[in-house]
């Protein structure tokens, strides 16, 4: 159980996450505050949209429609990965749950078995007032995909929200957990994102899979460029001492001298090839915090 991020705090974690936000309208205020109260919030419940088309997605979850009058989320999942948020505060998206299920998700008290809460009932709490709300652009079909953009958006929104409150993966549950007259979010299990949003804790906000993979430092290099740069560009001696037109003023007293020169010159390239990493990483992320 915890105090609900403000708007700023949440847009800072999700940015830090590495999310697209697109921010619509006046979305820091946009809520239904008016109707109930919004927190302390004990988790975040992901959804899916039963619809197609970002735009009149967007337009749905931000204004509702008679029955359900919006926001009907915090932010909407787009299927390209952007996050448009929508609305701040108590918002039409989670309706009535089962006690147990909250007392669950608020404790993190369920384990490998069973690896989701007790299935919940349609109602007996408010769950507007304790979760945050992410609908996801999808028809819920079981056959409309899950494109990789949005999925690892779906992931970085949840881990921002984890990450902000000190949850655990565990805080995350899908609307099917939280009522048992719901399907969704349907395509992927919770088991699945779950273990996602917990893979992805386990590192820095900034991480990006794979990114901590040392690249081969050799690879795409050939042995025509092996001998180009070693024999040609820097004149070392060639196979069997053999003078060559690149190199035609050979000696055997020279091998040491030149191969101490080499190993100097490639030190210094190996260095301004270090110093230039760190301004194209420092680069990058300032593109990502602005």
């Amino acid at each position: 159980m915890a105090k609900s991020l403000s708007a700023e705090q949440a847009i800072s974690a999700l940015r830090g996450e590495g999310a697209c936000v697109v921010e619509v309208g006046n979305w820091r205020t946009h809520n239904r505050n008016s109707k109930g109260p919004w927190g302390p919030v004990n988790g975040s419940i992901v959804h899916h949209t039963v619809t197609k088309g970002t735009a009149a997605t967007v337009r749905m979850v931000r204004d509702g429609y008679t029955a359900l009058p919006g926001p009907l989320c915090h932010g909407m999942i787009a299927k390209d990965g952007r996050v448009h948020l929508v609305g701040w505060g108590r918002t039409n998206h989670a309706g009535g749950g089962d006690p147990r299920v909250l007392d669950q998700v608020a404790a993190e008290s369920y384990g490998t078995r069973p690896t989701a809460p007790t299935r919940g009932n349609s109602n007996g709490v408010d769950g507007n007032a304790h979760f945050y709300g992410w609908e996801c652009e999808n028809l819920g079909d079981g056959k409309d995909p899950w494109p990789k953009a949005q999925y690892d958006a779906i992931v970085r929104v949840q881990a921002a929200l984890c990450r902000a409150h000190g949850w655990s993966a565990k805080s995350v549950i899908g609307h099917l957990e939280w009522s048992s007259d719901k399907v969704d979010p349907r395509g992927f299990t919770m088991t699945k994102l779950r273990a996602d949003v917990a893979e992805r804790l386990k590192h820095p906000a900034s991480w990006n899979p794979g990114s901590d993979q040392e690249e081969d430092p050799m690879a795409g290099i050939t042995k025509r460029d092996i001998y180009d740069a070693v024999w040609r560009t820097d004149s070392m001696t060639p196979p069997e001492g053999r003078a060559t037109p690149d190199n035609p003023t050979w000696a055997p007293e020279s091998v040491l001298r030149d191969a101490a020169s080499y190993a100097i010159r490639a030190e210094a390239a190996a260095q301004r090839v270090e110093a230039a990493a760190a301004r194209i990483e420092a680069a990058l992320i300032g593109s990502v915090d602005g």
